[in-house]
């Protein structure tokens, strides 16, 4: 007598169940809180944002097994975005001032220089270097202009860079030099 064919194919990826999605969420705990407190900068707003991101992953259980963990991290920057609120600095904020500052400042620990950073450098520096987010990806969560992304970008890479510089005129500084030679 034949064989039963199976009705569904065991190897095709498979959905999550709660308890699928819990195991990833806790293998990847402390990943996920420290993605939540170098978005926030503040160990209340990183544990509010890492135990309802928790919540809200646990309440999609839709996605593939493969996706789960990706979900989760997108569901934090999610979270965070919506505590912080990060917005980009209008263009005359900007000034040599606070390049030097960065340099002045003598903080050596990288950690400490993301802190520093401010709310919406911080974002897209995390987003787009750190997890790797695309520029569309990133002024679509924060509801900025993809140069907004770019320029603050620039601006963190920079104002980080000065951290660790122990010249007297930050990494950057050139460049406003060179403008106002050319100018």
């Amino acid at each position: 007598m034949p064989e039963p064919t199976p009705i569904f194919d065991e190897r095709a990826t498979p959905y999550p169940t709660c308890v699928d999605c819990w195991n990833i969420l806790t293998d990847e705990m402390h990943s996920l809180y420290l993605l939540s407190f170098l978005l926030t900068a503040d160990l209340d707003k990183a544990e509010q944002c890492f135990v309802s991101g928790m919540g809200e992953c646990e309440e999609e259980i839709g996605v593939f097994m493969a996706w789960t963990q990706a979900q989760a991290r997108r569901t934090i920057l999610k979270r965070a975005i919506r505590i912080s609120r990060p917005a980009p600095e209008r263009a005359d904020d900007f000034s040599f001032a606070l390049l030097k500052g960065a340099a002045a400042s003598g903080e050596t620990n990288l950690f400490d220089a993301i802190l520093g950073l401010g709310a919406f450098e911080r974002f897209v520096y995390v987003m787009s270097v750190l997890e790797k987010q695309s520029d569309d990806d990133c002024s679509t969560l924060l509801r900025c202009s993809r140069r907004d992304v770019i320029i603050a970008r620039a601006l963190a890479l920079e104002r980080l860079a000065n951290a660790y510089n122990t010249c007297d005129q930050p990494v950057g500084a050139w460049r406003i030099m060179f403008a106002n030679h050319c100018a």
